[in-house]
């Protein structure tokens, strides 16, 4: 596809697309939070719940930089 890959147009979109998806995801619970007044507390548990996932896909995108995979 125009040139590139499939290696890199998978890595491109696994490493930008993704992480531009997962930004949007942030706004749209902190629009959940906002629309239903949760509160300070609800809205952490709310960010920690629901981002937690989040984390994990980030944790092993570091990992495997670390350990050069």
């Amino acid at each position: 596809m125009f040139g590139f890959s499939e290696e890199q147009v998978s890595n491109f979109g696994m490493t930008f697309v993704l992480g531009g998806f997962m930004i949007f995801m942030l706004f749209i619970i902190g629009e959940l939070a906002w629309k239903s007044k949760a509160g300070k507390t609800g809205t952490f548990v709310l960010f920690f719940v629901l981002a937690f996932g989040m984390v994990g896909f980030v944790a092993k995108g570091i990992i495997q930089k670390l350990w050069g995979i």
